[in-house]
């Protein structure tokens, strides 16, 4: 397909698409004149993962083509290659490591995932947020100990197992990687509406006085 066939059956602009052409971020078409080039499904694929990453996960041009390198590497395992998109996400802030509630909160997320037994990413982004998080709790004085994180920590696991499963069903390590991408971002606001309109339920069975 020409470029403009390419932009109209992706939604991107020409001028996005000769951009991130210019970036690296897409390859080259096969070159037909000096002037034209044709493009192919692959190129199609692409710029879905590349719309993923810059525009719905928010990622810096320079970030993204990191991101789309590593998709690329076939010496990387999938799990390597999943987690590059996913900590190139944006993420909250970083701990204030000369706060004494963030010592404290490195040793509750610690405890927290030995008692799950989750082993992976002890140093990733994800991470550092959940310190921050908690260390949140305990400067306001809202409980931060493992048994109260620990219904949270059940629940995401059970989402991860059904995300992946999502992600499984697309065929090719880059579809899979767009796909981790979208959904990690595309669901957290599902997770967040959910999650109030549950507590709306709950709180109405609870107090609602109305007879």
């Amino acid at each position: 397909m020409r470029l403009a066939e390419l932009s109209e059956r992706s939604g991107v602009s020409t001028a996005t698409i000769k951009y991130y052409l210019r970036e690296g971020l897409l390859p080259p078409g096969e070159r037909l004149t000096a002037t034209k080039a044709a493009y192919g499904e692959e190129h199609l694929r692409r710029l879905r993962l590349v719309r993923a990453l810059i525009q719905v996960g928010r990622m810096p041009v320079a970030t993204a083509r990191e991101v789309l390198k590593a998709a690329e590497d076939e010496s990387l395992s999938q799990h390597m290659r999943l987690g590059a998109a996913v900590w190139a996400l944006p993420h909250g802030p970083e701990p204030d490591n000369d706060a004494p509630e963030t010592t404290r909160a490195r040793e509750e997320a610690g405890a927290l995932l030995e008692r799950l037994g989750w082993t992976h990413d002890r140093d990733s982004p994800a991470y550092r947020m959940l310190v921050e998080a908690i260390a949140s709790l305990a400067r306001l004085g809202y409980p931060y100990d493992t048994g109260h994180l620990l219904p949270y920590a059940r629940l995401a696991s059970e989402l991860a197992v059904h995300e992946l499963d999502v992600v499984e069903t697309y065929d090719t390590p880059t579809e899979q990687i767009e796909a981790s991408v979208a959904l990690t971002v595309l669901y957290e606001p599902v997770l967040l509406s959910l999650r109030r309109l549950a507590q709306a339920e709950e709180s109405g069975r609870r107090f609602d006085d109305v007879e």
